[in-house]
């Protein structure tokens, strides 16, 4: 695999639950590709696709069609999995264990010398925000704390790439905090990231691309900053004197009537001068301009009901 070779490369992936009347695809005809130490968020609603994915990816369930490679090797080899640290969407693990043994199991299973455990494990533990907790029983490990440790053991071997299922399930803000720290230091490294989130607060402040999927299929790829240009709204409201043309530079965009005014919007301050000047230059009366910046949460809310054509956002 060469260095501009994807880690991670999914094309035309279609998977397939059930059969006859009752079968449901779950994916449909997916591609994207995720490349050397880039963070890519996966992010949609419960059902859109992204556990199946990352099971895809894994090896734990199969294709009906498609070709899924992760550093050029075919998903769920042995080969593929080396050099992969994944955390899956609900960690089990067995509640008569304590943490150390369980990252020592893992550890072990990566090729970890039990020099090299003994040495690591503390200042992993301390890492993720349970320094002090290796002794406990992981039946007496909240929700948080069973995510903290499975964060732990996805990175115990420093692996090149890592597979997270649903990143911060289960942690409190400080947990978040904590977690965020953790990966920056991993991009910082070079670590290549790919995870599916509920939190798009955190996909704003880790990622470097986010994909979006909806039942099953990818609606919008693009870079974190490619996202948020259209999230700046600038807002005109103005009225027309009796007889006034309104300016052709203007006609182009949607305009909400409310009372005798109307109202319009603009993602790109360009635009908003545009057509200001054009307003007064027709003679227009200016009652209130404003701005501001949506959140990515607003413009996936928006980009779903659009899709579904339940919104008009």
């Amino acid at each position: 695999m060469t260095e501009t070779a994807p880690v991670i490369s999914v094309r035309d992936l279609v998977v397939e639950y059930g059969r006859g009347e009752k079968k449901v695809r779950a994916l449909d005809g997916i591609s994207f590709n995720v490349m050397p130490g880039e963070c890519v968020g996966f992010i949609g609603a419960n059902g859109a696709g992204k556990t199946t994915t990352i099971k895809v990816l894994m090896g734990f369930i199969f294709p009906r069609k498609g070709d899924v490679r992760v550093f050029g090797e075919r998903a769920g080899t042995v080969a593929s999995r080396r050099r992969i640290g994944y955390l899956p969407e609900v960690a089990l693990y067995y509640p008569f264990m304590k943490a150390r043994e369980l990252l020592e199991l893992y550890g072990g299973l990566s090729g970890l010398s039990r020099g090299n455990l003994k040495e690591g494990i503390p200042p992993l533990l301390e890492k993720v925000g349970l320094v002090g907790k290796s002794e406990i029983l992981l039946k007496n490990y909240s929700k948080g704390m069973q995510q903290r440790l499975g964060i732990a053991q996805a990175i115990i071997a420093d692996p090149e790439a890592l597979i997270f299922d649903e990143l911060s399930s289960g942690l409190d803000p400080i947990g978040r905090f904590d977690l965020r720290a953790v990966l920056l230091n991993l991009k910082r490294r070079g670590r290549t990231i790919f995870f599916s989130s509920h939190e798009l607060t955190e996909v704003e402040a880790l990622c470097d691309r986010v994909i979006i999927i909806h039942k099953g299929r990818i609606v919008t790829e693009a870079t974190v900053g490619e996202l948020k240009k259209p999230l700046n709204l600038f807002e005109v409201v103005f009225s027309l004197p009796e007889g006034a043309v309104l300016p052709t530079v203007v006609a182009q965009y949607k305009l909400v009537e409310e009372g005798n005014l109307q109202r319009i919007e603009f993602n790109n301050v360009e635009e908003y001068c545009r057509a200001v000047s054009a307003l007064a230059s027709a003679g227009a009366v200016i009652h209130h301009t404003s701005s501001r910046t949506r959140t990515l949460e607003e413009y996936f809310i928006g980009l779903v009901e659009s899709i579904e054509g339940v919104g008009d956002k």
